[in-house]
C-alpha cells in the first residue's frame, strides 16, 4: 500500500506530540489514565480545531481508527521507557519541536487542499501545531507555553511562509522537509536561548 510523504509527516506528528503529553503528564506524576489522556489530548487538539474550522467533519481522527492506535501504542512504550530518560525536560522540549514543525505544515496542507488563502493556511497550520500544546498546559494546570514564554507561534508562521514561498520552486516533499526542520530548529534555539517577544 501506498503512503503518502504528507501521511508520514502526519504520523510522525503524532508520535511527537503524543510522546510530549505523556512525559508532560508524568512529571506532574499522573496515573496511568492521566498519562493516556494527556498523550491523547496533545495530539489531537490541534487536528480537531483544524478540522472543525475547515468544516472537515466527523474530525479525522473520529474516522480513521488508526490515530487513537498509533496514541494508544506511542503512550505505552513511552512509559515502558520512562526509566531510560534521564531528562525529562530535555526530552518534553525535544518532541515538543517536532511535533510542532510535523503538524505546522501538515495544517498548513490542508489549508492549501481546502483552497484558502495563503494568510489563512498560515494561521490554520500555526493552530494546528500549537493548540494541542495549549491544551496540554491547560490541563497540567500551567498558563499556555504559547502566551508566556520561549517563541512557540513565531516559528511556526515563519516556516509556514517558508513552506509557502518554496513550493512553486521545488519539489513539496523538499519543501515540506525544508521547513519542519526550520520550524523545529527555529523553537529548539528560542529556548536555549531565551529568545522571548517584549512584555506588556
Amino acid at each position: 500500500m501506498h503512503v503518502s510523504f504528507s501521511t508520514v509527516i502526519e504520523i510522525l506528528g503524532i508520535i511527537a506530540f503524543t510522546v510530549s503529553g505523556a512525559f508532560s503528564a508524568m512529571q506532574k506524576r499522573l496515573d496511568v489514565f492521566g498519562v493516556f489522556i494527556l498523550g491523547f489530548v496533545t495530539a489531537i487538539g490541534g487536528g480537531t480545531l483544524r478540522d472543525l474550522l475547515i468544516g472537515n467533519t466527523p474530525v479525522s481522527w473520529l474516522r480513521d481508527v488508526s490515530t487513537p492506535l498509533i496514541i494508544l501504542a506511542t503512550t505505552v512504550v513511552t512509559i515502558l521507557f520512562k526509566k531510560r530518560v534521564k531528562n525529562f525536560k530535555v526530552t518534553l522540549v525535544l518532541f515538543d519541536a517536532l511535533g510542532l514543525g510535523l503538524f505546522a505544515i501538515i495544517g498548513i496542507q490542508k489549508g492549501l487542499d481546502a483552497h484558502l488563502g495563503t494568510g489563512a493556511c498560515i494561521a490554520l497550520g500555526t493552530i494546528t501545531g500549537c493548540f494541542g500544546g495549549v491544551l496540554r498546559d491547560m490541563l497540567l494546570n500551567h498558563i499556555p507555553v504559547l502566551f508566556h514564554k520561549e517563541l512557540y507561534a513565531i516559528p511556526c508562521i515563519t516556516g509556514g511562509v517558508c513552506y509557502v514561498l518554496l513550493l512553486p520552486l521545488i519539489e513539496k516533499q523538499l519543501a515540506e522537509s525544508i521547513s519542519v526542520v526550520l520550524i523545529c530548529s527555529f523553537r529548539l534555539l528560542s529556548v536555549r536561548h531565551n529568545w522571548r517577544l517584549p512584555r506588556v
